[in-house]
């Protein structure tokens, strides 16, 4: 049986915001339309990295946009390619090789500025005019502005080191995600009878800022579960640590230890404090535990319901 051909969007998609949406839904009816396979492609690497030696933090590690292309908007399959190969592959032979023979497109989708192969000499319309000669269909997807502001990544990053997650959001389109392994934390949620999540932050990944967070916990077996989830260096039980979570997990039992959970988060309840004891910082996760039981009784649609 021959291979389905691909529709694939072509992008980084950190972050996988409002505009990388409009591509990935352009993929998914041009997929259905064509009876081909709606793909996404991205970077192992922000190409900045390599081509300034500068990059800001990512919103999103390549494990987390995959998550997000595949169970928020349908993608089948997202393609991670090596960024230090393709940067020193003629631009033509990003589309005569690498998409017409190696990934078999049918449809390709891009944004309007989108740029490819070696120094990025290949450009939206050059790929358009590329793909036709190959017989390769090809959507330019134009900028995307919300309230007047242009929905980037840069913009969305600004927000979340704000503490503006509700904002960030809107631009988002979906509460900001976090997935990691379940580490061994200090079993502070041992006393408040709620089990402990404790995620670190990807290696150049976005720390938001620290505080509370109203959040979701997207579980193993494909359930979900509120949490109060606090995002920095826990100042009242540690000394000098790294910033990462610990998410208080509420009607929920069981083990998660050495297992993939992901957070969405949704609403900043506070900032960080330091406590004067254990006592004090506990009656606050309780009060917190509260607020977003209360947060979430207010809301309807939820992408990760």
């Amino acid at each position: 049986m021959a291979e389905r051909k691909r529709v694939i969007a072509l992008g980084f998609f950190d972050g996988v915001h409002l505009a990388h949406a409009r591509l990935l839904r352009t993929v998914q009816n041009r997929a259905k339309e064509l009876g081909a396979k709606p793909c996404a492609f991205t970077f192992d690497i922000h190409p900045s990295l390599r081509l300034t030696g500068v990059q800001e933090p990512l919103l999103s590690s390549v494990e987390d946009r995959r998550q997000m292309m595949t169970q928020l908007f349908g993608m089948e399959e997202v393609i991670v390619a090596s960024f230090d190969q393709m940067m020193s592959m003629p631009w033509e032979d990003f589309v005569d090789v690498y998409l017409a023979k190696e990934q078999n497109a049918a449809h390709v989708v891009c944004g309007y500025d989108f740029r490819f192969g070696s120094h990025g000499a290949g450009d939206a319309d050059k790929l358009r005019q590329r793909c036709a000669r190959r017989g390769i269909g090809c959507d330019i997807v134009g900028e995307i502005e919300l309230d007047g502001v242009r929905v980037s990544s840069t913009h969305i990053r600004s927000l979340l080191s704000a503490g503006e997650m509700e904002e960030a959001t809107r631009f988002l389109g979906h509460p900001h995600l976090l997935s990691g392994t379940v580490q061994q934390g200090k079993h502070l949620g041992h006393t408040l009878g709620f089990p402990t999540v404790n995620l670190s932050f990807p290696e150049g990944v976005l720390v938001p800022a620290h505080g509370v967070y109203a959040a979701k916990a997207l579980l193993p077996d494909g359930s979900t579960c509120l949490a109060a989830a606090n995002i920095g260096v826990r100042p009242t039980v540690e000394e000098n640590a790294r910033a990462n979570v610990e998410a208080f997990l509420l009607d929920f039992d069981g083990n998660l230890y050495g297992q993939r959970v992901s957070l969405a988060f949704y609403h900043r309840l506070r900032g960080e404090v330091k406590f004067p004891d254990v006592a004090a910082l506990t009656a606050e996760v309780l009060r917190n535990a509260d607020q977003t039981r209360a947060y979430f009784a207010l809301r309807e649609d939820d992408p990760w319901n």
